[in-house]
């Protein structure tokens, strides 16, 4: 935009000598008055006074021919501030017309209808035009005077307009830079609060863990010392066991040559209602059931032991992830064994360099949403370990319910899920995900609505030497 004030003005008149009257009142004024501050400065020793920039006046016949000047003043970037339109212009667009046309080409342009009587009534004019901000009306003949000052406001209008019109897109500018600084800052800030919910949560998770593993020592302290005494006592008692029953084979034997009948008939009696043949029998089978629960017990706590690591520093180290998930399905065998069959298909993998306790939570978590992804049927659970190249990859795979497309890419989101309220925190997966990165692995999932969902573990054999 020309950075000169605009006093570019456009006059559309059929009359020629209305276009000579415009020119001596808004040219030929404005040089005598810049002539008189001249003579006058030079008489009385005064400055000379900065007059006003003289008009620009051009000269339009017909509406057609004023707007066609309007469109090439525009191309040019040297539009008109104002207009003076006349109302009755026999040839071509009423006075009406033509401003609805210089309006359409450019909205800015001040207008003055020049008007002795018309078709229209003013009201009409206002209510077609529907721009009184930008609208004045002079009445034939004109005032010399008037015409000067509508001249000198309406340009000045048009200036001030895009002055205003340059602040504001300025204005908007600046808001639009700042409000991009505040969302810019306001998502920094979202994930700052995702990350340090994220990092409470896996903190609660690891005092979890912990009070898991205090736990678990207290139990193998409570548990194995009675357990270690009575498997003791139990091989004792096979021993005494044995030797009975050697005893009462040598006595059975002996009562065949009992030579008094009432004797050998009382202990008939006596064997009979002691049933010592079922005893013989039952006696054994008591003495194995009971070391399988005791062996059970003891496996129990060694699994707990294992899963939680309590025996072990949270430090890096060489473990076998194999052993880890035989740990973690005796942890959820309850949840487990009335929803799914579980399918084991080992491929003998290597140990590798992990945290245990931490992968074995991965394991149980993708356990425990694989049993509840099953519906009221009962489903299987299928999981698979391997080697490729030097990673090594667990997969969990269930025949559930499946997860939708449009919910898949989101499962690993921080709070996301779509379990019902009260259900889930929507921090499982999450957490997994974490943990599986932290390793230098990855955690993908494939899944197809009514048949199930595939979660799969990669995880390299050794991590880097700056691990901590």
């Amino acid at each position: 935009m020309n950075r000169l004030p605009n006093r570019r003005i456009l006059l559309i008149d059929d009359t020629p000598s209305i276009h000579e009257d415009f020119r001596k009142i808004l040219l030929l004024d404005t040089r005598a008055e810049a002539e008189l501050d001249a003579i006058e400065a030079a008489l009385f020793d005064h400055e000379v006074k900065i007059s006003a920039a003289p008009f620009e006046l051009d000269s339009a016949y017909r509406g057609q021919e004023g707007l066609a000047m309007v469109c090439e003043s525009i191309a040019h970037n040297r539009p008109y501030a104002m207009a003076f339109v006349d109302m009755r212009m026999p040839l071509g667009w009423d006075g009406v017309e033509t401003i609805e046309q210089l309006w359409q080409e450019d909205p800015r342009l001040q207008i003055v209808i020049c008007t002795a009587y018309a078709d229209y009534s003013w009201e009409e004019v206002l209510d077609r035009l529907d721009s009184r901000d930008r609208l004045l009306i002079l009445k034939k003949p004109f005032d010399n005077i008037e015409v000067c000052q509508l001249a000198n406001t309406l340009t000045a209008k048009w200036e001030m307009t895009q002055q205003l019109a340059v602040q504001m897109s300025e204005l908007e500018e600046k808001v639009q830079e700042r409000t991009v600084e505040i969302k810019q800052a306001s998502e920094a800030l979202q994930v700052e609060i995702v990350e340090r919910k994220q990092l409470q949560s896996q903190l609660l998770q690891a005092e979890k863990l912990a009070s898991i593993g205090q736990l678990a020592a207290g139990v193998a302290h409570e548990i194995n010392n009675p357990l270690g005494y009575i498997s003791s006592n139990f091989g004792t008692l096979e021993g005494y066991y044995a030797g009975l029953l050697e005893m009462l084979t040598a006595y059975e034997a002996v009562e065949q040559t009992v030579g008094t009948t009432e004797v050998a008939a009382k202990l008939q009696r006596l064997r009979e209602r002691v049933e010592i043949d079922f005893l013989k029998e039952d006696i054994p089978q008591l003495m194995r059931e009971s070391k399988q629960g005791i062996a059970r017990v003891q496996q129990i706590v060694a699994d707990l032991k294992d899963f939680s690591r309590v025996d072990s520093s949270q430090e890096w180290q060489l473990a076998n992830p194999e052993r880890g998930i035989d740990s973690t399905l005796n942890i959820v065998a309850s949840e487990l064994k009335y929803k799914a069959e579980v399918i084991k298909e080992y491929g003998g993998i290597a140990q590798i360099e992990c945290l245990p306790a931490q992968l074995n939570q991965v394991v149980l978590n993708l356990l425990v949403n694989a049993a509840q992804a099953m519906g009221a049927a009962r489903g299987t659970i299928h999981i698979r370990t391997g080697t490729l190249d030097q990673r090594v990859w667990i997969e969990v795979a269930d025949t559930g319910q499946g997860i939708a497309p449009d919910t898949l890419p989101r499962i690993f989101d921080p709070f996301f899920t779509t379990k019902p309220i009260g259900q889930g925190t929507g921090l499982g997966l999450s957490l997994a995900y974490g943990i599986v990165q932290k390793h230098n692995g990855t955690l993908t999932a494939h899944s197809e609505v009514g048949v199930g969902t595939t979660f799969r573990m990669e995880l390299p054999l050794r991590q880097p030497a700056h691990q901590e």
